[in-house]
């Protein structure tokens, strides 16, 4: 409406100007056709002969009138034609000279009628308003149907997505039909589709997975108290009962402990960093702690290389600490444990943990950092190891910018972290 309008407006104001200059070279040439006619007539040598030339001149221009009045301010010549109102015309004004017997010069009015014009404009006017609403009325109209036109794709593109359940996550939304421009929003929502029916299995997975963690000790303590509740026992046997059960409730409280730690990490919780100038050294307690679960197995520990970084020292060691449960584990009797310590070119440190053991698969490799995820389908050491061990090793890789990673051939399995420099961490002078 209002580009209309704008346009309608502007076609107006030029016409309005074009009649307007119009009228005023009409006034213009008329005058120059009375000067000349009364200069140049002949025949006019009287005033008789003046008005017979002037009334001629003035036959069919019934818009024009003129009035002649002499030095004595007597009208000597005036149309018959009433005079419009001066708002609905033009004059001119001007001197003009006439034959000596007519008195030899008059003032002269020149009158141009413009009412014509004036009805002109306004059927103009009311033309140029109704184009503008009724052509207003048609673009909104015909931009509606082509926008609903439009549009159709996309509703039918909301009418998929409503289809979406969290039960029926396999369905994806169909691009076909639809826009080139939206094909890349359909693209990222299918991707986001996958992403989230992975997600939504591993959280089932998980449920089933602490179900099955919690049950196993829980079990175990209501059998025990049962048992231990039949009859009368004497302390030395109750004494006993309390304590197995008290191993079941610390691993339960282990679990427990894992979990909240999870998911703190996932919260986006960073490390608490601090300059550490051996990591070797940090790796050398570690194996320190372990020496008796090494001995037991008739293996052997060795940290090989160092660096010095910015780390969380509390969640390394208990990020290497699980790294050498694990490779104590499953490595063959006998063998060596070696730890890896390293810093990259590209910046951070490489620690790895390496084990001679059973080759792991390859389609396990990238599913070791889940959580209660064993390669393991026997479950083995399932007394001991819960499953979070190498879930922690990728949190704390995590909180540290870096990322966990698991190798495995030829019987050797290389698992370990990468650990990048923290820029707001200022190595010492």
């Amino acid at each position: 409406m209002l580009g209309l309008g704008l346009v309608c407006a502007a076609v107006y104001v030029v016409i309005a100007l074009t009649l307007s200059q119009r009228q005023d070279d009409t006034l213009t040439q008329k005058q120059a056709a009375v000067e000349h006619l009364l200069t140049e007539g002949r025949g006019a040598h009287d005033l008789a002969g003046v008005r017979h030339l002037l009334k001629d001149f003035l036959a069919g221009h019934d818009e024009l009138s003129l009035r002649l009045v002499n030095g004595e301010g007597q009208s000597i010549f005036e149309t018959a034609a009433r005079q419009p109102p001066l708002a609905d015309s033009k004059r001119r004004v001007f001197d003009i000279r006439l034959p000596p017997d007519a008195g030899g010069s008059a003032h002269a009015v020149l009158v141009l009628d413009r009412r014509t014009d004036e009805a002109l404009l306004a059927r103009l006017a009311w033309t140029l308003t109704l184009a503008a609403l009724a052509g207003a009325l048609a673009v909104s109209v015909g931009g509606f149907m082509l926008v609903r036109l439009g549009l159709a794709p996309l509703h039918k593109l909301v009418a998929q997505t409503r289809q979406v359940t969290a039960t029926d996550l396999e369905r994806r939304l169909d691009g076909a039909g639809q826009a080139d421009e939206l094909q890349p929003l359909i693209r990222q929502f299918n991707e986001l589709l996958d992403r989230l029916s992975v997600a939504y299995k591993q959280m089932e997975a998980f449920n089933a997975d602490v179900a099955h963690e919690l049950n196993t000790p829980l079990a175990t303590l209501i059998s025990s108290c049962e048992l231990a509740l039949r009859k009368p026992r004497n302390p030395e046997e109750l004494r006993e009962a309390l304590g197995s059960n008290l191993e079941d409730l610390h691993r339960l409280a282990s679990i427990v402990g894992d979990m909240l730690f999870l998911s703190s990490a996932d919260r986006g919780v960073p490390a608490r960093r601090a300059w550490t100038l051996s990591l070797g050294m940090l790796a050398v307690e570690v194996l320190e702690f372990h020496e008796a679960a090494l001995l037991d197995t008739g293996l052997r520990a060795e940290v090989l290389g160092d660096a010095a970084a910015a780390v969380d020292v509390r969640l390394l060691r208990r990020a290497l600490s699980n790294l050498l449960g694990n490779a104590t584990r499953y490595a063959s009797a006998g063998s060596a444990v070696l730890i890896h310590i390293e810093r990259q070119q590209a910046g951070g440190v490489r620690i790895t943990v390496q084990n001679e053991g059973p080759t792991i698969e390859a389609e396990h490799l990238p599913r070791l950092f889940d959580r209660f995820y064993r390669a393991d389908p026997s479950r083995s050491h399932a007394d001991r190891n819960h499953g979070l061990g190498l879930s922690i090793v990728a949190a704390i890789a995590r909180m540290h910018g870096g990322h966990a990673f698991a190798e495995s051939a030829d019987g050797v399995t290389r698992i370990g972290l990468v650990l990048l420099d923290n820029e707001d961490t200022s190595r010492p002078g």
